[in-house]
């Protein structure tokens, strides 16, 4: 069966094999559970020790509430990822074999963050390496031992990178002729403007 919060696709198998789990909490719970996950994902850390205190009633092992933190996680930050609302979201929980009052409530607390849960994914897709810094350099060469007379500039590049999230720097050097630079740059041209007709 296809689910919308799947992106028109089967839902994955470890969570229908889990999706028990929630069962045992009660609707109330499950809601204050989905809270503290839904701000986790906008960015305020997972107070686990509430997400155990919520969960205490149905004794649920360590690895369980990792596993319902995970499965709410998913159909959270799926169903903002594809655009589904409140209402279809809980109909799929309850095909799924949520009961409807778990279903309502934690569908409640999403829909009122939704938005700003779609806007905290937007921010982390995509994300691409960052040019931290550069440094270039011609060097002209006269003559050398090799070479009676060599009278050809080269231009010597070094880029540092920062890989997306920002933690490792990747320094990478370059050494070209001066037409291979002006390739260089007139491809680097080329696909700013392109990229400058498709801002929004």
């Amino acid at each position: 069966m296809k689910f919308r919060f799947c992106g028109e696709r089967d839902c994955p198998d470890w969570l229908l094999a889990e999706i028990v789990l929630l069962t045992k909490m009660s609707s109330v719970k499950m809601k204050l559970v989905v809270g503290q996950v839904i701000k986790d994902i906008l960015g305020t850390p997972l107070d686990y020790a509430k997400v155990e205190k919520n969960t205490a009633d149905a004794k649920l092992e360590p690895g369980d509430i990792k596993i319902v933190i995970a499965i709410i996680a998913f159909f959270i930050t799926n169903a903002a990822k594809n655009n589904v609302d409140a209402d279809t979201l809980s109909e799929e929980l309850q095909q799924l074999g949520l009961p409807k009052e778990h279903a309502v409530g934690a569908c409640k607390s999403y829909g009122k963050e939704v938005e700003a849960v779609q806007a905290v994914l937007r921010t982390r897709s995509l994300r691409l390496a960052s040019l931290q810094d550069l440094e270039w350099r011609v060097d002209y060469t006269l003559a050398s031992s090799a070479l009676e007379s060599v009278l050809e500039p080269s231009i010597q590049l070094k880029l540092k990178v920062a890989a997306p999230g920002g933690t490792v720097n990747t320094v990478t050097q370059a050494s070209m002729t001066t037409t291979k630079f002006q390739l260089l740059l007139h491809e680097l041209k080329q696909a700013e403007a392109i990229m400058a007709e498709h801002q929004p």
